[in-house]
């Protein structure tokens, strides 16, 4: 019997996971100049959790979970990082640290969508939260993270649209108008869009099926409907964009895909994806702790599909620095130069080397073979003979030249 990996998900080879390693520390590093600290969730969590803080008309909840029932509880494999680390920011009672709290982390992702390039069901997420901080900084601060960090690896064609979705103030009678443009279609929206209609209209212009998006053109547009605090905090994010000299485009169509948004909502943009171009996404929650059991808190953040930054890098032709080989390649002939190379090998790697031996058994010439398809740095050749004179062939792989040596000066020999 062949057991194949599930549709949508895939193997990273380690011919491929050198790139994520470097991909990782490059998030890490970039986390770390603005301060924020890594926080690591459980890979599932209760499934009220997603329908109370993603919100049950979402797509996300209605259709793309992953859910399972276990000892009567009902446990969903996490769809998207911010609703976790909201319910550990409660649980843990982070609030009552300093705050504003700053966090970060690289997870894994399901969700059981339709596939795309770049897209998969199980898929990895790089995310970003602010809590604590009503002020526009910290949308400026989030958005400038990402801004560094994707231009920091050489993608300087990126475009930010943001726009302001309102808050619960002034959400009320754009709901209204967006009803009433859309009500003579009714009949003909989707019967997803249908369900949204009174619970939450303005998903229904983020619906994928053509014919909504078609009654959707020309619709009212929450931008217009802002009460004055959320004008008064959309000007401040585009004052503290231009101090920070990030070009921006203001977008009336970003909604996200996520209930939990108000005020700033924001994507980046790279057209190396085609029609799938959004490579970040995120805004502001402010209601979201309080809405999963938790004081008012107000918080921004976003998160970056790892597996489509890749894709990005590989269309522009970003090289990805590949790792050095291993520093030595010990290579024995013969059963006491075996024991002996095993000895040295621990030495050296006690010392902070990189080294391997033949496990497989070979001839002396296989293992010179093998050495160079190692990419080793250096090869010490040890023979029965050898060890009787207390020496070993130091072999440079680069120039291939070649030299006896004392033993007690292979560390010597190999630091230089």
């Amino acid at each position: 019997m062949i057991i194949n990996i599930p549709k949508g998900t895939k193997d990273i080879l380690p011919s491929e996971s050198y790139k994520w390693q470097w991909l990782e520390s490059r998030i890490r590093e970039t986390a770390a100049r603005y301060g924020f600290k890594e926080i690591r969730t459980p890979m599932f969590e209760h499934t009220e959790l997603f329908a109370r803080g993603i919100g049950d008309t979402t797509d996300v909840v209605q259709k793309e979970m992953y859910t399972f029932e276990i000892a009567e509880r009902s446990l969903t494999l996490k769809p998207e990082g911010t609703a976790g680390v909201v319910r550990s920011y409660i649980e843990n009672k982070l609030y009552a640290e300093p705050q504003p709290g700053k966090y970060f982390y690289i997870i894994p992702c399901f969700r059981y969508e339709k596939m795309q390039k770049g897209r998969q069901r199980q898929f990895h997420q790089f995310g970003i939260e602010i809590f604590g901080s009503e002020n526009m900084m910290a949308d400026a601060e989030v958005i400038g993270l990402a801004w560094d960090f994707l231009t920091g690896l050489g993608i300087t064609d990126l475009k930010l649209h943001i726009n302001s979705i309102g808050c619960p103030n002034c959400r009320g009678e754009y709901r209204k108008a967006l009803q009433n443009f859309l009500r003579p279609h009714y009949d003909e929206l989707s019967e997803t869009s249908k369900g949204r209609f009174e619970k939450n209209p303005m998903r229904i212009l983020d619906s994928k099926d053509p014919d909504d998006k078609k009654f959707s053109e020309g619709a009212p547009r929450m931008i217009d409907y802002l009460c004055d605090e959320c004008k008064a905090a959309f000007e401040d994010l585009k004052a503290d964009l231009d101090a920070l000299g990030i070009p921006y485009e203001v977008d009336p169509n970003i909604v996200r895909g996520l209930d939990y948004y108000t005020k700033t909502a924001f994507e980046f943009i790279s057209e190396d994806l085609g029609a799938q171009s959004t490579v970040c996404g995120g805004g502001r929650y402010d209601h979201l702790v309080e809405e999963v059991g938790g004081p008012y808190t107000p918080a921004v953040g976003f998160g970056m599909g790892l597996e489509r930054l890749l894709l990005i890098l590989e269309a522009k032709g970003i090289e990805i620095p590949k790792p050095a080989g291993c520093d030595v390649f010990i290579a024995t002939l013969g059963e006491k130069p075996k024991t002996f190379g095993l000895k040295l090998a621990k030495d050296l790697r006690a010392k902070g080397y990189g080294v391997l031996t033949d496990v497989m058994g070979r001839g002396l010439k296989a293992q010179l073979k093998y050495a160079d398809r190692s990419d080793a740095r250096f090869t010490v050749v040890i023979g029965d003979d050898e060890l009787e004179k207390g020496v070993v062939t130091l072999r440079d792989m680069g120039n291939s030249s070649q030299k006896e040596i004392a033993i007690e000066k292979i560390d010597e020999e190999i630091s230089k």
